[in-house]
């Protein structure tokens, strides 16, 4: 049996790793959503500055969808697709689900950690993400490899052992614990109007009214003031390690499509403006856009810092920007809020 994805299995050049995994996924089910609007009805932007004891910084743009329900599900739900979350501790239980899968011929969203997936360089340095997500699209017995489908358009083989590896990282802040997910699809639809508000007006007021004070507006002020700390409290490589991490989540190499994930939501409230009507959301997609040209200027201040020869010079440097960002997002998503209500 030769190596080959399913019949009919389309690999396509995507930006996020979870909407793009979920667009191979919708697509094989004859579900065309854009990655854009599947992040838009998950409420999958934010923003979260978190540091626990033990772990580099992190800094991201993505949002969790609605408390108590996760991204995937909830752009399924508005979707009409049933998507349910799969975990457990056993290696070959993760394998028997996956196989039985594919032999059913369904590709599986899995989550991994990209530090044990073959086809990545990361330059010789020991790197972990363990938040990363994937589509399994076949596989071979004899040889025991299987084909998997990432950002890029080639696909790529990969051992059953490094897949597990993959799978079962133990890695902090995100180990996947063999993660997986089903997609039923026998109520699928276009989202509705309402729903399309809904989901802006909720990752509006998760900006504007976060919890606790390491999300949202908050998190930003927040990140920009932790920042000027971190080489207190770290070693110089650990640091360099930081400032790179920090550049490539706000970057489109970290798979955000860019400027924080801004652009892909400024993306999404243009095709948003055209199920609920009105050049309002037009209006706010340009302030989104511009967003995102400014979140890159920070990323690549990180990126200088990585680079320079002294670093801690450099850091002071994202402060001023961080803040007014804070400023300027306070502002769009205020007023997105109140164009939707």
């Amino acid at each position: 049996m030769a190596l080959e994805p399913l019949a009919g299995f389309k690999s396509l050049e995507t930006h996020h790793c979870v909407t793009g995994s979920m667009r191979h996924v919708y697509g094989y089910n004859d579900h065309p959503i854009s990655e854009e609007m599947l992040l838009g009805l998950g409420d999958g932007v934010g923003f979260v500055y978190w540091h626990m004891k033990g772990t580099d910084p992190f800094l991201g743009g993505r949002g969790n969808g609605r408390p108590g329900q996760g991204f995937e599900t909830c752009a399924g739900e508005r979707t009409g697709v049933l998507i349910k979350e799969h975990t457990t501790a056993s290696a070959r239980k993760a394998e028997q689900s996956l196989l039985a899968l594919l032999d059913a011929g369904q590709p599986v969203m899995l989550q991994v950690d990209m530090g044990f997936l073959p086809y990545f360089d990361f330059g010789g340095h020991d790197y972990h993400f363990g938040g990363h997500v994937v589509v399994a699209c076949g596989y071979d017995p004899a040889s025991r490899q299987v084909l998997v489908a990432d950002r890029d358009e080639e696909l790529h083989p990969i051992s059953m052992d490094d897949l597990e590896m993959a799978r079962g990282s133990t890695y902090k802040p995100f180990p996947p614990k063999h993660r997986w997910y089903t997609f039923d699809f026998s109520r699928k639809r276009q989202p509705a109007a309402d729903e399309v508000r809904q989901a802006i007006a909720e990752q509006s007021t998760e900006m504007l009214e976060p919890p606790i004070s390491n999300l949202g507006v908050k998190g930003i002020r927040k990140a920009a003031r932790s920042a000027l700390k971190w080489p207190d409290l770290m070693e110089e490589k650990a640091l360099r390690g930081t400032l790179f991490n920090t550049f490539v989540f706000i970057d489109a190499m970290g798979g955000t499509g860019g400027g924080l994930f801004r652009y892909m939501f400024s993306r999404f409230l243009c095709e948003a403006a055209e199920i609920v009507g009105g050049l309002r959301l037009e209006e706010s997609a340009e302030a989104f856009h511009h967003m995102g040209d400014r979140w890159q200027e920070v990323a690549e201040i990180f990126k200088r810092g990585w680079e320079a020869q002294d670093p801690v010079a450099v850091i002071g440097e994202t402060t001023s920007p961080m803040m007014a960002l804070a400023d300027l997002e306070e502002a769009a998503w205020t007023r997105l809020r109140e164009w939707v209500s």
